[in-house]
């Protein structure tokens, strides 16, 4: 992991795009930890908050419709670095919003720009595996992981300084800009146009295979989000100490296993990843709620984010290559699975536990991720690359 890391690190045009999936998870972790004081400022009911929050997968959807059609008609490269510091700007607008519309409107633009964002950095990432013959798309994922671990740093750090929420993102969003400027020219330098349809296309075939794995580990990771805390506190009786630990051991295994991706992926294969990924989540979800136990509880949860650590760049990467569509149209159509199934899953999971239990609720993953497997099992587009992370190197082009 390490030699494979550090390479991805010192490469310029690898670090350039693994710098925008890490600028995107922190912005991200350090709205959550202010949405409880931009409420309070705002007056909102939980209600009212629950739909304004609807705003931003909105935007994301309407992503969805626009991204072929908007990637016929810029470069990849400008879109990149001008998208970003947008994005930085919508942050600071959605946690200083001094009225809801305003708010309504920030977060809408924080959706729509984060899935422009998406899918023009894992389509560069295809791009740059092609060009230097290195696998690099679970690395860049890795750095979305290593950025929430850095914003829940920040946050707890911030606050236990007492620095307000509207000082905290414009300090991260700034400096987060200032990044961007450094690597200015890296990422302009990509001045290439991503192949891509004229637009939206459903999907079809295997296609939908690939968005209903998505769909449940998105889902699957969203529940670990936003239930694990809630499921060791309130069901198995444990402390506020440990309540946050299941999610902890989560997100430390999901980084783990996407900085390891790149180097395991080319032996186990494309198949084998994804199937076996969401076996071991399947278990993970079943020691979490067969026993009464807070330390299995907590090795359940963390067995999920290994297991569906590498799952999502395999898909994303395998998504670029489907035949007869392009690459934005592939990414696109995965994504799409994804965040409904983000957008579902926790939903779904309150709704079966108010009836029933919240263990019951969680099962529901359990089962899915079965599905999930057979569906890799079967799908013909998840076949092994012949990338590999030993092939080529390219030092003219290291830091």
């Amino acid at each position: 992991m390490l030699t494979n890391t550090l390479l991805y690190l010192r490469q310029r045009s690898s670090l350039s795009i693994g710098y925008l999936f890490a600028v995107s998870s922190i912005l991200l972790g350090i709205w959550v930890a202010a949405i409880p004081q931009v409420k309070q400022r705002l007056e909102l009911t939980d209600a009212t908050l629950g739909l304004t929050l609807l705003l931003a997968p909105l935007g994301a959807l309407t992503g969805v419709a626009i991204a072929p059609w908007f990637f016929k008609r810029i470069a990849v490269g400008n879109w990149m670095f001008y998208g970003s510091l947008f994005y930085c700007a919508a942050f600071i607008l959605q946690v200083t919003a001094p009225t809801v519309p305003v708010l309504m409107i920030a977060l809408f633009s924080t959706g729509l720009t984060g899935f422009l964002n998406g899918v023009s950095t894992n389509a560069m990432v295809d791009q740059l595996e092609q060009k230097l013959q290195r696998r690099l798309m679970s690395t860049s994922h890795g750095m979305y992981s290593l950025g929430g671990g850095i914003s829940a740093g920040l946050a707890s750090f911030f606050y236990w300084l007492q620095i307000p929420a509207v000082w905290q993102i414009a300090i991260v969003a700034l400096t987060l800009s200032t990044g961007l400027f450094l690597l200015r020219k890296e990422l302009l330098s990509h001045q290439v146009e991503i192949a891509s349809d004229s637009r939206f296309r459903l999907p079809s075939g295997g296609l939908i295979g690939l968005s209903f794995i998505c769909f449940v580990t998105f889902m699957g990771e969203g529940c670990v989000a936003d239930w694990s805390a809630l499921y060791l506190r309130e069901s198995l009786n444990g402390t506020k100490a440990i309540a946050g630990i299941g999610f902890a051991g989560f997100s430390i295994a999901m980084a783990l296993g996407r900085f390891n991706g790149d180097a395991l992926i080319p032996k186990i294969g494309n198949k084998n990843i994804v199937m076996g990924g969401c076996l071991v989540a399947a278990t993970g979800y079943l020691l979490a709620v067969s026993f009464t136990s807070i330390p299995v509880a907590i090795a359940g949860f963390t067995l999920v984010g290994l297991g569906f650590s590498c799952v999502v760049p395999v898909l994303f990467s395998t998504a670029t290559k489907v035949p007869g569509i392009s690459a934005v149209s592939g990414i696109s159509a995965v994504a799409t699975g994804g965040l409904l199934g983000f957008l579902a899953g926790p939903s779904l999971v309150g709704i079966i536990s108010e009836k029933f239990t919240m263990a019951t609720g969680l099962s529901m993953i359990f089962i899915l991720a079965l599905l999930a497997a057979a569906t890799a099992w079967k799908n013909r587009y998840l076949q092994n690359s012949t990338i590999t992370s030993k092939q080529v190197n390219y030092p003219d082009q290291l830091l």
